[in-house]
């Protein structure tokens, strides 16, 4: 297994698509979106309760529907506190048309009472590829922080206003591009996949 050609990125999150798109920016492939495709993308569910059967379950879709090697993550945040909740549902913890600002909100209130030293949590990603014929590979990424009660800085997505990286003392959402890129649980999980790739081929 080394490097396709031609690799679809799994995803019809914007935020996603330009992160993927800067963490993977340095692999020697072509890339195929939802917005470069000219034809149907399959739209697919995460009914999984687990990270890796849920980025599996989008990189299958979409290689077999494409005809390509295909790349997705599932990623989310654990809480300490609430026994690692939301974890795989943390883009559904509001509920399952929840917006990030309702999630975010949702788990503030969950933390409601919890003082700053028991509010430690990471985020935790997934990323797979898989292959039309069935092949598959996958790596995982974590980024250790704590977490705020006021959300902070215009950056990112998800929770990322209430997230603090572990040694820094700005939010995910205050952090530069570049610097959430090189600590972020997504940018280690795809450069991980990425290593995993090269030494394959």
């Amino acid at each position: 297994m080394s490097f396709p050609q031609t690799i679809a990125i799994a995803s019809r999150n914007v935020h996603k698509l330009r992160e993927i798109g800067r963490i993977c920016s340095d692999w020697p492939v072509t890339w195929l979106t939802v917005d470069t495709h000219d034809g149907p993308w399959p739209d697919v569910e995460e009914p999984h309760d687990t990270y890796v059967h849920n980025a599996f379950e989008k990189a299958h879709a979409v290689a077999r529907a494409l005809g390509v090697p295909a790349i997705a993550d599932d990623s989310g945040i654990e809480v300490d506190a609430l026994g690692g909740a939301p974890g795989p549902r943390s883009a559904r913890y509001a509920g399952e048309e929840a917006t990030d600002a309702r999630n975010l909100r949702a788990l503030l209130r969950a933390l409601k009472g919890v003082p700053g030293g028991g509010r430690t949590a990471r985020y935790r990603c997934v990323a797979a590829i898989a292959w039309p014929d069935g092949r598959e590979l996958h790596a995982q990424g974590v980024c250790e922080g704590t977490l705020v009660t006021r959300p902070r800085g215009a950056g990112g997505f998800g929770y990322d206003p209430i997230f603090v990286p572990e040694g820094w003392d700005r939010t995910m959402a205050e952090l530069t591009d570049h610097e959430k890129d090189r600590i972020s649980h997504r940018g280690r999980a795809f450069r991980a996949l990425r290593d995993l790739l090269a030494r394959e081929g």
